[in-house]
């Protein structure tokens, strides 16, 4: 059943609805379709709320974030950042933004995001902030804030650590918008199908994930953003000692063994 994250909002700007064979799948709908679920502070807040919620519990294994109506997400909403009218509350906005973007990268589950219409700005950050992506083919995505002079700088964080320096500086310039098997191309998303399949892709990947162990994944999630920071020797030593530890886990010792015995792994998460 979908159900409003909160109560206090007039209107459902974020939706919940856990799904899957496997269960422990979370869908959270960005639902202000007349806005294009542009990023008001009212949907972050929401949605930091429930990223938070679910790196806690231990039923939810993965999250799948998608968007309302037309397309996925315009980014900020401009109406908003135009009303503002101290520094103040303008760095409060963007330091808001960056910490949810970090909230989904520090999130233990992995995260997914499902794609249609159009991701733009800050709603192309969100895209590259997540883990796995997948869009449908008519999907558009663009840093075009050069357009309007104002230069998608934090966007530019999160899409200058998942394509080529080249095809971000490409986008961050130019702002014009690219189509789906081009984000493809560039690194951006995983995987481009038509919309009558794009829940299916979404669900292929949270199926797949669900059913590994969590402890599993939340140690090699948190280890590969780790790695990427660090110098190629520093990375190895650390991803050196994080394999040490996984051997010694509950979980690893399972696996091997199913593997030995040829049978169907029961994971503890620990």
């Amino acid at each position: 059943m979908t159900v409003e994250v909160s109560e206090l909002e007039a209107a459902p700007m974020l939706l919940r609805q856990d799904r899957g064979t496997h269960g422990g799948i979370v869908h959270l709908t960005l639902n202000r379709p007349n806005a294009f679920n542009s990023l008001s502070s009212g949907l972050m807040r929401l949605l930091q709320v429930e990223i938070d919620a679910i790196a806690s519990d231990p039923a939810a294994r993965v999250v799948i974030i998608e968007g309302a109506g037309r397309g996925f997400c315009a980014g900020h909403d401009l109406k908003e950042v135009t009303s503002l009218e101290t520094v103040s509350a303008r760095r409060a906005l963007m330091a808001q933004c960056c910490e949810l973007m970090l909230a989904i990268v520090h999130c233990p589950k992995p995260v997914i995001a499902k794609v249609h219409g159009v991701a733009s700005a800050a709603g192309c950050q969100l895209v590259a902030s997540c883990d796995l992506a997948v869009a449908d083919d008519d999907t558009r995505f663009a840093t075009p804030g050069v357009n309007i002079g104002l230069f998608c700088s934090t966007p530019m964080v999160a899409l200058g650590r998942n394509v080529g320096r080249k095809h971000a500086m490409e986008m961050l310039l130019t702002g014009e918008a690219m189509d789906a098997p081009t984000a493809y191309r560039f690194g951006l998303i995983n995987r481009h199908v038509p919309n009558a399949e794009l829940d299916a892709a979404a669900m292929h990947f949270a199926e797949l994930i669900a059913q590994k162990s969590s402890y599993t994944l939340r140690v090699g999630k948190e280890a590969f953003y780790r790695q990427q920071e660090m110098e190629l020797e520093d990375a190895y030593k650390m991803a050196a000692e994080v394999m040490v530890e996984n051997m010694l886990a509950a979980d690893a010792m399972e696996g091997m063994t199913a593997f030995i015995e040829k049978r169907k792994p029961v994971w503890s998460d620990r």
